[in-house]
């Protein structure tokens, strides 16, 4: 099980040290959410900060483009030094071109899905992908309830997974806690986003721990 602190929940103003105390305390990505303000009703960074990000830590930079035509973007943020880079197939009118993009400009490839859109939008792509996002919120906000429904999403996804041969990682985002994280672990994820969970507990590395002691029992 991979754990991927959202800095979406993170303090801006002291974020070099948030990034530090996750990092030693046991997470192996770093969830890096991006918004326009136009798919999602939020605003967050861009290229220039995941740049910054990147000089500070040696996490895996997992990027999450919750932004309309992300293919504008892609390139900037691949420089910048994602790891991974995530678009929604609800912003891609031609999926497969962009994911081929972002994987020849280095990165791996994820595609999300928001909890209202069917899992067939992967049918077609799933074998070119390194990362399958279920959105288990609305995208837009940290700390959001989670949406009971993705169980079975995800549940549907980790079998068209295994039925194809795939080895992509499978990737749960919103409403991630304790109790949560058990049941989409049970599910077939293997990577878990948590944002407002770690970042605003008293002690992040200890929320850190008992996700790992999850994933271990």
């Amino acid at each position: 099980m991979i754990i991927a602190p959202s800095i979406l929940s993170a303090n801006f103003t002291r974020l070099g040290a948030d990034i530090a105390k996750v990092e030693t305390t046991g997470a192996q990505w770093l969830h890096i959410d991006v918004m326009d303000g136009h798919f999602v009703p939020n605003l967050t960074i861009g290229p220039p900060v995941v740049a910054d990000i990147r000089k500070e830590t040696k996490l895996f930079l997992d990027v999450h483009l919750m932004i309309e035509h992300p293919e504008a973007l892609i390139p900037d943020f691949a420089s910048a030094g994602a790891d991974l880079i995530t678009v929604h197939a609800e912003t891609c009118p031609h999926l497969h071109r962009t994911i081929r993009m972002i994987k020849e400009l280095g990165p791996r490839a994820g595609v999300a899905i928001n909890p209202a859109t069917p899992e067939d939008v992967l049918e077609y792509v799933i074998n070119d992908l390194d990362l399958i996002l279920v959105m288990s919120v609305n995208p837009g906000f940290g700390g959001q309830s989670f949406i009971e429904g993705s169980l079975d999403k995800i549940r549907r996804i980790k079998s068209r997974l295994e039925a194809a041969g795939s080895q992509a990682w499978l990737e749960v985002d919103g409403g991630i806690n304790l109790e949560t994280a058990a049941r989409v672990m049970e599910a077939g994820c293997n990577v878990l986003v948590a944002g407002s969970y770690i970042f605003k507990a008293s002690d992040p590395g200890g929320q850190i721990k008992a996700l790992m002691n999850i994933s271990a029992s």
